[in-house]
């Protein structure tokens, strides 16, 4: 049974005190930048009209909304780890909500000025790119001015700003609903043992030998799911008309073009990803033959495709031991990497380790520019878990550096190279276990897992790449989407990713339900991509 947030020890809990000592201290910071209700900012306000003063005028503005927008983004920081902590909390909910009532407020009042610099003559803005006193802001207004045929007027920015936040409401249901309200019970194993169903035991179950508790921990987790359908696909749904009405607002041709383009990411890459991995499938389709066999079943399950296939070296580790291992695998990466690396995951208050109830599932690497790089994760001791705890390392190790090295506009990257930090570590990681094995069987299932690692990384999601593409283009057409084209159409691509080894159970054509990402408009593409560009560093 998970533990609640209260019973969880301070040394195993991220330190959120680095940015607010409490709520009351939050409360007082967020009064102080946003005063009013609704917030208004004054100093910004009488900006507007001015950017083409000069160069003195338009840095003036950059910084005065700059240092604004960097102190609503500590403001988020903190009440999103804390809502995190524990998504049922209302407390935590209610400020959270209060966060994003304040950055709704201050995008609005800052739509003025990206159509009012971006109707400056062409002459002028020029002018300023080549300014000695805009040089710090080159790079960022050279971004600027290649939005300039999809940017709109003032009063329609104004609007679509207004909008943003009633477009999160599709995710932030789904959240809750996946991690707050739906309960999985617990299931047997093959001795009739009970073992209970969460998103944090849902992977250790699916690694289990016991094929009877993998099938039923799997029927339970997606039939679940599956009764909540129809919601769930409305709420998806709601998400991509999201995505089409910034499009079209916009002015792209297509969601895949609008989400791509921030990024300089011409949509033929995705479409190259997808050709490719779909050229390569005769490979994975020789390895689920081998898998097929070595598991000695008729056929291959959803089920199926997780468990180690070489028994009896299921190699458990405390988190100590993780770190210890991640650490020296980055080895390559100097002493100075290694020292901030093994000080963020034990005395620095990176890391949120273990589960508790209400907890958010899943793993990630967050935090701001004035914060530490937070890592959550539920961590069950298992080698995926040692592989998860490098990968949100290599995330956190990019942000300390980024943001040391790099003034506030610059200190972020794209997810598009982020997945590629993560994986790399990984791979650091794989090579670190390997020289350590001490056995043949240990050798071979560190490669097992590395394989099927390139398996969930590269070729799934490619397919969930595919599947959102589908979905997008089915909306943009205005056809309809019902949960029974969406089972099909996942059906379909499991059985072509797949092959002929494969079936497809009754619950698992609704996967699609519970995947997370698929509310982050074309992100998965990126841990494709990643771990190509990963697996040619390492």
């Amino acid at each position: 049974m998970a533990k609640r947030r209260c019973e969880v020890e301070a040394k195993d809990q991220w330190r959120t005190s680095s940015l607010y000592k409490n709520w009351e201290e939050w409360e007082r910071d967020l009064r102080e930048r946003a005063p009013s209700h609704p917030p208004t900012w004054h100093r910004l306000e009488a900006l507007q009209g001015k950017l083409g003063l000069g160069p003195g005028a338009l840095r003036g503005a950059l910084e005065e909304m700059l240092s604004t927008a960097r102190a609503l983004e500590r403001l988020y920081t903190f009440a999103s780890l804390k809502q995190d902590e524990d998504l049922g909390s209302d407390e935590s909910k209610a400020r959270f909500s209060s966060i994003m009532s304040v950055i709704s407020a201050f995008r609005e009042s800052t739509a003025w000025f990206e159509p009012e610099l971006l109707a400056l003559p062409e002459s002028l803005l020029s002018s300023y790119t080549e300014s000695e006193e805009l040089k710090p802001y080159r790079f960022y207004l050279e971004k600027l001015i290649r939005k300039k045929p999809h940017t709109l007027s003032h009063r329609e920015e104004e609007l679509a700003a207004m909008a943003a936040r009633a477009f999160t409401a599709p995710s932030r249901a789904f959240g809750m609903l996946s991690n707050v309200d739906l309960r999985f019970g617990s299931v047997q194993g093959e001795d009739g043992s009970e073992h209970e169903v969460t998103q944090a035991s849902y992977g250790p179950l699916m690694r289990s030998a016991d094929r009877t508790l993998r099938k039923n921990a799997f029927a339970r987790l997606h039939g679940k799911f599956k009764e909540h359908q129809s919601t769930i696909a409305e709420l998806l749904l709601g998400e991509v008309q999201a995505h089409l009405f910034e499009a079209r607002a916009h002015r792209f041709g297509s969601c895949l073009e609008a989400a791509l383009f921030p990024n300089q990411i011409d949509p033929a890459v995705y479409h190259n990803l997808i050709r490719v991995v779909n050229e390569e499938l005769p490979t994975l389709h020789r390895y689920l033959n081998l898998r097929r066999r070595a598991l000695k079943v008729d056929a291959l399950h959803l089920y199926d495709l997780s468990v180690p296939l070489v028994p009896n070296v299921d190699r458990k580790m405390s988190y100590d031991e993780a770190v210890e291992v991640v650490v020296a695998s980055c080895a390559p990466l100097g002493e100075e990497y290694q020292r901030e690396l093994e000080a963020g995951l034990t005395s620095s208050g990176w890391v949120d380790r273990y589960q508790n109830e209400g907890k958010r599932s899943g793993a990630y690497s967050g935090g701001c520019y004035d914060s530490l790089p937070y890592i959550l994760m539920n961590f069950e001791g298992t080698i995926q878990d040692v592989h998860t705890l490098a990968h949100e390392a290599g995330h956190s190790m990019h942000s300390l550096l980024a943001r040391r090295t790099q003034p506030y506009h610059y200190g972020d990257y794209s997810i598009f190279v982020a997945e590629v930090a993560s994986t790399f570590n990984e791979q650091l990681l794989f090579r670190e276990l390997l020289k350590r094995a001490s056995s043949n069987d240990e050798k071979s299932a560190l490669i097992n897992h590395e394989i099927d690692g390139i398996r969930a990384t590269l070729f799934r999601q490619a397919m969930f790449a595919e599947f959102e593409l589908w979905l997008h283009q089915r909306v943009e057409e205005d056809k309809p989407v019902t949960p029974a084209l969406l089972n099909e159409k996942y059906r379909e691509l499991n059985a072509t990713y797949y092959g002929s080894e494969f079936v497809m159970d009754p619950e698992g054509v609704a996967e699609w339900a519970r995947i997370p990402h698929f509310y982050y408009n074309f992100y998965v593409y990126q841990y494709a991509s990643g771990i190509s560009a990963a697996l040619g560093l390492a």
